[in-house]
């Protein structure tokens, strides 16, 4: 099982739900040097979904681009107290993951 790596904090009013959620990521380019003057491995988000219901509501596509420990926020219509989102990633290493948020 693959560590999890985004928190999330979701609120449902009004019949939307306003989601707001930090990895905690490195997203390194490839293109940093170490200490030793290496150079640092490429290993960044490169896809980010989030389904509520079986249904996709977020997508995300991501590169070298963007910064360490990405903030990603949104809002989608529906979602209720107590229910969950299901937050999928990919890395360009081919690690994967899923993770669950409870909607408050």
């Amino acid at each position: 099982m693959a560590k999890k790596i985004f928190r999330v904090k979701a609120k449902a009013r009004g019949g939307k739900t306003a989601v707001k959620m930090m990895a905690k990521h490195n997203m390194d380019t490839g293109l940093q040097k170490g200490k030793d003057g290496n150079l640092i491995p490429a290993k960044f988000l490169d896809t980010v979904s989030v389904s509520h219901g079986g249904k996709v509501v977020f997508e995300a596509n991501l590169n070298t681009a963007i910064s360490k420990n990405p903030y990603l926020a949104f809002t989608f219509e529906g979602g209720a107290k107590g229910e969950e989102l299901t937050v999928a990633w990919s890395e360009n290493t081919g690690s994967t993951g899923t993770e669950t948020a409870a909607i408050k």
